[in-house]
């Protein structure tokens, strides 16, 4: 089992920029396909990023040339680094295990094995 660990969420004016982090246990993590989705209130899960084990990287195309993300396996860590913000960007992030980076670039429904606690963005206007 994997536990996952976000931080780095808060209050950002539009236009402004915030980094997320999670931390994840174990040393298994550079095997891992991780990503970030994100939920509104009322909404159901939005896949946001995914980052291969190799690096590769896939983006939802609401945030493509805003987000980045990417990871360090010594750290046991996968940032998002949000530019740009958008008041249509809030919500809670959540860090996750994707279960097929296949399953990502077919632009299929992303399924997740493990995911944090999330951590709140809010943009204002």
């Amino acid at each position: 089992q994997v536990q996952l660990v976000e931080s780095g969420g808060g209050l950002v004016q539009a236009g402004g920029s915030l980094r997320l982090s999670c931390a994840a246990s174990g040393r298994t993590f550079s095997t891992y396909v991780m990503g970030w989705f994100r939920q509104a209130p009322g909404n159901e899960r939005d896949f946001v990023a995914a980052i291969s084990r190799s690096g590769s990287t896939y983006y939802a195309d609401s945030v493509k040339g805003r987000f980045t993300i990417s990871r360090d396996n010594a750290k046991y860590t996968v940032y998002l680094q949000m530019n740009t913000l958008k008041p249509e960007d809030t919500a809670v992030y959540y860090c996750a295990v994707v279960r097929s980076w296949s399953s990502v670039v077919a632009g299929e429904r992303v399924l997740y094995d493990y995911w944090g606690q999330g951590t709140q963005v809010t943009v204002s206007s």
